[in-house]
C-alpha cells in the first residue's frame, strides 16, 4: 500500500484530486528522467523541484520540466535576486525536510517562495515528487499551482 505523504496530506485537506504512482528507486540514479521513464510519462511532463538561495531573498523553489536545465539568470530575475545559485545537496533536508530524489514544493518544512516553469500550463496533468523517494504524484498543473501558490515564469531551457 502507498504510504500517505505529508505533500499528498496537504492535497487532501485542500480537496485536490491526484493520483500517487510508485516506481523503483535506483540509488545511483535519482535523475528526474529517469523517473519519468519509470512512471510511463515523457520527461517533459514531470516536474522537478530544485532549491535556490539568492543574494537578496533567501531560499526559493525552482519547479521546472526534468528534461532541461534551470535557467539560473531566469530565476535571480523572477525572484528578485542579483545573483541565485543552486543550494548543496546536503542542506537540502535541513531546510526543506526533503532529501535528494524527494524535493517537492508542497509541505515542506518552510513556507518558500515557489517559482514555476511556464510549460507546466501545457499539460492536463503533471508528475511531482510526493516528498519520498519511490512514489510520484500526478495532478492538474492548476491544483499544484493553486496548492503552492506559485510564480509561472519561463525559468529553464532545454539542455544543449
Amino acid at each position: 500500500m502507498t504510504q500517505k505523504t505529508n505533500a499528498a496530506r496537504l492535497l487532501d485537506q485542500m480537496g485536490i484530486h491526484y493520483e500517487l504512482r510508485e516506481y523503483d528507486v535506483d540509488p545511483e540514479d535519482l535523475a528526474a528522467e529517469a523517473v519519468a521513464a519509470k512512471i510511463g510519462l515523457p520527461p517533459e511532463q514531470l516536474f522537478k523541484t530544485l532549491v535556490a538561495e539568492g543574494d537578496r531573498q533567501g531560499i526559493c523553489m525552482a519547479v521546472i520540466p526534468s528534461d532541461t536545465k534551470l535557467d539560473l539568470k531566469a530565476l535571480a530575475a523572477t525572484s528578485g535576486n542579483r545573483k541565485i545559485q543552486l543550494v548543496p545537496v546536503k542542506e537540502l533536508q535541513k531546510l526543506t525536510g526533503y532529501i535528494r530524489g524527494s524535493v517537492t514544493a508542497l509541505a515542506a518544512k518552510k513556507a518558500y517562495p515557489v517559482y514555476v516553469d511556464e510549460t507546466i500550463e501545457l499539460f492536463e496533468v503533471i508528475s511531482i515528487s510526493a516528498g519520498i523517494r519511490g512514489t510520484q504524484i500526478l495532478l492538474a498543473p492548476t491544483d499544484f499551482l493553486r496548492a503552492t501558490r506559485a510564480v509561472v515564469e519561463l525559468l529553464a531551457h532545454t539542455k544543449p
